[in-house]
Formats: C-alpha cells, structure tokens, sequence
C-alpha cells in the first residue's frame, strides 16, 4: 500500500494541497501557482515545480503522463485556480503533448453555481474561465455520449439553479451525498462528504449567498492500515460565516468532525462573525452557530491556515482573532494550529498518516505555529 500524505504548498494567502491515498491515487484540491513561483529570479516557493517533482515520485501513466486522478476546485478566485493554463492540460486527451508535458487531469471536481453565482458580481480571472471552458466541454461529452475516459470525466458537485444539472446522473454529486469514486473507480481508501454548496431557499438568501459563500466545502475520509477512518480533512474554501450557519443547521455533528482543518478563507474572521474585524475590532462578535460547525475537532486535531504570517493588526485575512477563536477550540483537545508561512524554509507542510491518525511528517520550527503552548505534536487517535 502507498504512504498516505497530504502535502499542503506555501502560497501565501491561499490554498494548495495535495492528498495521496493508501491506493495510489491522488487528489488535488486548488491550486495558486504565481507567475513569480515560476520565476527563478523571485523569492516565491516554486509550487509549481514542487507539485510536478512529487506527482513525478509517484509515478506517471501508461503514456507517460504526469497526472492527478481528481482536481477539486472549491471556487474559481486567483488564489485558488492560479497556473492552470501553464501547467494543466486543458482539452482534449489526444491534444496532450510530450513536449509541453503540462499535468494531466483525469477527472475535474467542480462546482456549476460556484461559477454563476460568481459571474453575476465579479469578473473571472483567466484561469478560472480556462476551468469553465473545460469543464463545460467535459460534461457536454458526458451528455452526448453518456460515459466518459480519462482526461474527460468531470463530477459536478452540488445541484444548479432551474433544473439546469438533470439529466447528468452518475457526475452528480448533490451536497449531503458521499464520493466514493475517483476517476471512474471505486476507491476504498477514501470517501467524501460533500456539505456544499448549498442552493439558495429564495432569492433573498441567494443575495447573502455570495461567490465566497458557494465555495465547496468537502469532508475527506482516508483509509490507513486498515482503519478506514485514520484521518478526516476538513476542507471549506473561502466559505465565510453565512454558509458555515447553515451548516450547522443541516448536519449532525458526526458529519462536521475532522483531525485537520484548513482554517476556510485563509484564517479569516469572516468565516467566524458577521461583523468586520476591521471596524468592530475586540467589539466584533462571534456567530456561535458557525463556530459550532468549526468547533468539532478530534483531540490532537490540527488546524492549518494557508496563508501570510498572521499577525496582531487590522488585516484580514488572515485575522489574529479569528487565529485566538481556533486556538481556543483546539485547548481541550491539546491540538495544534500552524500557520504555514511561519514554517521555515520553502518546503511544503507534509503530514503523513497512519492507523493513529495524521501527524506532521517533519519537527516544527518553535514558532507561534503553536496554539495551546503546550508544544506537542498531534496526538492523533486510536
């Protein structure tokens, strides 16, 4: 069986990670590879190459592709879709050359009302029209022909508005319901829970329910040594507090539980309050409800934010409060909080799993990456 590995990328005020799963294969969840990551001259982490060196390690297809066996794009923002027309093969498999040697995507992940509920208030980037295009282009081959192979399968996670996703049976993900396929297989290593989007109930709340708040947010179960629960991902986003309220209403606790999360919005107090930071500062409120959501962690859980070094100001994200909110919630449970650009050097955060549950695959740099002061690795769980 494969080591079970997330990998998560330095990117700044963004998200990038890379899971690997007992069976091999690998699951890719945003992407933000800047031009200046790709620059040799620039202080950037080169994730770019980074990524391409560990898909490399694990191996390429029978016509020697490099690959992923699912790309799952939460929401179509710069920080979350950036590179992708340098370094993704985008079209149709044939197209794929040796010479450009761009990633090979077997099968997209993606989400329709993301996308328009991001075009009716803010322009999209040109990667991100680049994912659209071929995303369209996928499943309009899935309905012509009713199957697809690899390189053109796609899920469509979550339903979209006036019956426009009928008709796409087995690509439908609708949110409440579980993967367990990845790139046409059933995969044993892992499942996941998809808890949004969510559909607006009236066009009143289709206001609240903004670009941001449509964001995926996914629950991953993997497999490790025979426990098919040795670790949950929590992955939300940009989800902000309006989205994270209504799924506190909609699911059990059991659903929400997680080892990892990934602080949604790059450790941004608007996933956890209504009220701005900025202008309420110390007076801004927490929303219990959506804390509640981000609050069901396993002892020794950890919380990662994937983003700049957050510090005691104004700014957000990342935001010190929303930082002292997740620390708090991780106490009980003596687990730990990193930031991962307070982590040293360029390397990836890697985190390997086991049967006793996730732990960081290297020593941390004694930092303010700590959350309880405890200084204790993730205890994990049995």
């Amino acid at each position: 069986m494969a080591v079970v590995r997330t990998t998560h990328f330095k990117v700044d005020n963004g998200d990038m990670a890379l899971v690997e799963l007992e069976s091999g294969r690998r699951i890719l969840v945003d992407i933000r590879i800047r031009a200046s990551a790709d620059d040799e001259d620039e202080e950037t982490p080169d994730v770019g190459a980074q990524l391409r060196e560990r898909l490399d390690d694990l191996g390429r297809d029978g016509s020697g592709r490099i690959y992923v066996d699912a790309f799952l794009l939460t929401h179509p923002d710069q920080d979350h879709i950036s590179g992708l027309k340098n370094h993704f093969h985008l079209g149709l498999p044939s197209s794929w050359s040796k010479r450009d040697d761009k990633i090979f995507i077997r099968e997209m992940w993606s989400s329709p009302i993301v996308f328009r509920r991001a075009c009716k208030a803010h322009t999209l980037c040109e990667d991100a029209q680049a994912w659209a295009t071929e995303a369209r282009r996928r499943v309009a081959l899935f309905r012509n022909q009713g199957y697809a192979s690899d390189g053109d399968r796609i899920k469509i996670l979550g339903e979209d508005v006036d019956r426009k996703t009928d008709g796409l049976g087995s690509i439908l993900v609708r949110s409440g319901e579980t993967i367990t396929t990845i790139a046409g297989q059933f995969d044993t290593s892992f499942s996941g829970l998809l808890l949004a989007p969510l559909l607006a109930d009236d066009d009143e709340e289709d206001e609240v329910l903004s670009k941001n708040n449509s964001s995926v947010i996914m629950r991953m179960t993997l497999a490790a040594d025979g426990v098919t629960n040795a670790a949950r991902y929590l992955f939300g986003g940009d989800a902000e507090v309006a989205i994270w309220d209504r799924i506190r209403d909609r699911y059990d606790d059991d659903d929400l539980t997680y080892h990892v999360l990934i602080a949604p919005h790059h450790c941004s107090w608007h996933s956890l309050s209504w009220d701005s930071w900025g202008d309420m500062g110390e007076k801004a409120e927490v929303s219990d409800d959506a804390r509640s959501a981000l609050a069901q962690a396993e002892p020794g859980a950890t919380i990662l934010a994937s983003s700049c070094t957050v510090e005691d100001d104004e700014d957000d994200p990342p935001c010190i409060r929303a930082e002292r909110e997740y620390k708090a919630i991780l106490k009980p449970g003596r687990g730990v909080f990193t930031c991962l650009a307070d982590e040293a050097g360029d390397d990836p955060y890697e985190m390997v799993v086991n049967r006793y549950g996730p732990k960081a695959s290297r020593r941390r740099v004694a930092s303010a990456a700590y959350a309880t002061g405890v200084g204790s690795e993730p205890l994990g769980h049995g």
